[in-house]
């Protein structure tokens, strides 16, 4: 299969890398020449260049940009397009994509893997990034039947867990899981900076250690993608961020009143449920469910 990828970063490099493996013809598209040329030195794609004319004659093309510029690439691609192309994205936020981009292709399927890690660029490309880890298809009622199986049959090959679900579903999950995060982190840091005594603050710094950089590793990650997370998925963001409020309120209502009892509960049931979000079999079966730079 002849497959582009639009955007050489992390996401975009590591999708390459493994659909070149499996045979596929990969042709990049980058913003930068020189990401171009590295992505060939480093045996990434077949071909790579800055013109999106590049992906005439491509049968799947990824999406690899952040979120506010994928409508506006797809816009300039679709010229070159032949009919039966499959336009796929790997945007953490899909009812806002969805909305822009389905209008410009029928032939477009939205997807989000939930792979990454903390390095980016075409540098930080790697194989089998996406081996075992969620694969979120979001498909409208209108996505033909056969580009969401090309896609799911791409995502499948490496190794990814596939979920379908709708954007709007997708969209509200995310926020629990990955968005909130990011502004809880973030704040966590934030207040810890806020301590008035440079010596208790000094120490603390000293201190840190496993529970501070597993609690905070998300919050000090690239502020751009924090930032796109929330203006692209405010509600269901805004939705989580006052439910976590409360929460929060509860349990320094328990501190306070030094209701021991009531803030063991509230962290007994968390002790419990946290392995249902870390275990895949605990969750629901693949295909039931209800931001990287463009370099």
């Amino acid at each position: 299969m002849k497959i582009g990828i639009i955007g050489l970063g992390l996401i975009g490099g590591s999708l390459a890398l493994d659909l070149r493996d499996r045979g596929h013809e990969t042709i990049g598209v980058s913003r930068r020449p020189q990401t171009c040329q590295t992505a060939l030195d480093r045996g990434v794609v077949d071909v790579a260049g800055v013109e999106l004319s590049l992906l005439a004659g491509t049968e799947v093309i990824f999406v690899c940009t952040p979120i506010a510029a994928i409508a506006p690439t797809v816009s300039r691609l679709v010229p070159y397009l032949a009919p039966e192309t499959v336009i796929t994205d790997v945007g953490s936020v899909k009812v806002s994509v969805v909305e822009a981009v389905a209008p410009l292709w029928p032939n477009f399927v939205p997807a989000h893997p939930m792979a990454g890690t903390a390095e980016s660029g075409i540098e930080a490309a790697q194989r089998h990034l996406f081996a075992g880890c969620p694969y979120a298809i979001a498909p409208l009622p209108t996505t033909p039947t056969f580009a969401v199986e090309r896609v799911e049959t791409l995502a499948a090959s490496l190794g990814a867990r596939i979920y379908r679900c709708t954007p709007q579903t997708h969209d509200r999950a995310v926020a629990w899981i990955s968005h909130l995060p990011v502004i809880v982190s973030a704040s966590a840091i934030d207040a810890c900076l806020d301590e008035p005594d440079p010596d208790v603050l000094q120490l603390a710094r000293a201190l840190a250690s496993s529970g501070f950089r597993d609690t905070t590793r998300v919050g000090g990650g690239n502020p751009e993608l924090g930032v796109m997370m929330a203006r692209y998925n405010r509600d269901s963001l805004l939705r989580s961020l006052h439910a976590y409020r409360q929460t929060l309120d509860r349990a320094i209502a328990a501190i306070e009143s030094e209701d021991w009892p009531a803030l063991e509960t509230q962290l007994q049931r968390t002790h419990r449920q946290r392995p249902q979000f870390l275990n895949p079999s605990a969750a629901i079966s693949p295909s039931e469910a209800g931001d990287p730079p463009y370099n």
